[in-house]
């Protein structure tokens, strides 16, 4: 039986979860239209819902308060159907955050930490690299989310050569495998 990536899901929404740089946007948007969803980031939202950009909502308001916006965000979000949602990297700490993501098919984009390194370096929008080794801390925040990340019902591993479109049909595999519709 060939199913569509259309009906691969049935308007179950998909959510990636991974670190910064892991690719959650890119390989989000691709996704979508694989299944003819709408693709939305929950960054981009809490950035046009505060009319501010991420690293403003950290330095005014602190990483609790952004917390609290993502939360909001993806409470909002997870009520539609049909939708690819890239999340910010530490949306998978909160377990009530969990309530939300259970709704839909969670995929980890598990980057090694030396090509998030390498992809992130000289990027100056991120609050939490901002500091004055930022390998060191890129690190320690892979290891502290690692145990919450692989609550994720697809783990995706991905290497440096890997692109964007190779891991799309990987994750669109993957997941017909772990709801049964693949044999390999």
């Amino acid at each position: 039986m060939d199913i569509s990536n259309r009906q691969l899901l049935q308007g179950v929404n998909l959510y990636l979860v991974g670190m910064m740089g892991s690719g959650k946007t890119t390989v989000g948007d691709l996704l979508a239209q694989r299944l003819g969803y709408n693709f939305l980031d929950t960054d981009n939202l809490i950035s046009q819902a505060a009319s501010k950009s991420i690293s403003e909502i950290f330095a005014t308001e602190g990483e609790a308060a952004f917390r609290q916006l993502e939360t909001k965000i993806l409470s909002e979000v997870s009520s539609y159907k049909n939708l690819t949602i890239a999340t910010g990297g530490g949306i998978v700490k909160s377990q009530f955050n969990w309530s939300y993501l259970r709704h839909g098919i969670v995929v980890w984009l598990d980057v090694p930490v030396e090509v998030l390194y390498s992809r992130l370096q000289g990027d100056r929008t991120r609050p939490l690299l901002q500091n004055s080794n930022p390998f060191a801390k890129l690190k320690a925040i892979l290891e502290e989310r690692r145990p919450f990340y692989a609550n994720a019902d697809v783990h995706i591993n991905i290497d440096i050569q890997d692109t964007p479109e190779q891991v799309t049909i990987l994750v669109l595999r993957e997941i017909k495998r772990v709801l049964g519709l693949s044999h390999s």
